[in-house]
């Protein structure tokens, strides 16, 4: 289930006259972007590439100038542009470690091998990341921790839960829809 690309952000909108676009960067550190040289930009052909001319981070915040684009108009063009780096132009992972991009989608099974259901998302509130895993009596969700996931096989695309773990740390979606709340 590896993918050969994968996301690291978002243009949102033109910075200032010059050609500069504002980054919405989907990376734990806004930073990786100084080093690139390079981004791909998904059409519907497939990746445009899209050189870097310069690169500034503000805190939370990434601004790029991409080569072509030298005025607010043209940068305009790029709203909502998503961009993409490439297998060879991605961060070295340590052991351990995985593009999140990577188990979206996974079968989620116990270690009985009972199927649990799909892995929908990934919450990363700060510290430990949550898993959203598609049920077939709705989402539920857990800590990314080791006593919880047995295994990770990203080749094959299954997690494996230890499912008395589970049991302790999982919430569960309210998959009461007749509930509706009243004034007292």
């Amino acid at each position: 289930m590896k993918q050969t690309h994968l996301l690291v952000g978002e243009i949102v909108r033109p910075q200032g006259i010059k050609g500069e676009v504002k980054l919405r960067h989907y990376t734990d550190d806004p930073y990786r972007f100084e080093l690139l040289e390079e981004v791909l930009r998904k059409t519907d052909k497939g990746y445009e590439v899209l050189a870097i001319e310069k690169c500034r981070v503000q805190g939370e915040d990434v601004y790029l100038k991409l080569a072509g684009y030298e005025d607010r108009n043209a940068a305009e063009t790029l709203r909502g542009a998503m961009l993409y780096v490439d297998r060879d132009n991605a961060l070295e992972l340590e052991d351990n470690q995985f593009f999140i991009a990577d188990i979206l989608g996974a079968k989620v099974v116990d270690t009985k091998g009972q199927g649990i259901g799909t892995l929908k998302e990934v919450l990363t509130p700060g510290g430990t990341d949550v898993f959203v895993v598609k049920t077939p009596k709705g989402e539920m969700m857990f800590p990314a921790i080791e006593a919880v996931i047995s295994s990770m096989d990203l080749d094959e695309g299954i997690i494996v839960l230890n499912e008395s773990k589970l049991d302790e740390v999982a919430v569960y979606e309210d998959s009461r829809s007749d509930y509706i709340p009243r004034d007292v």
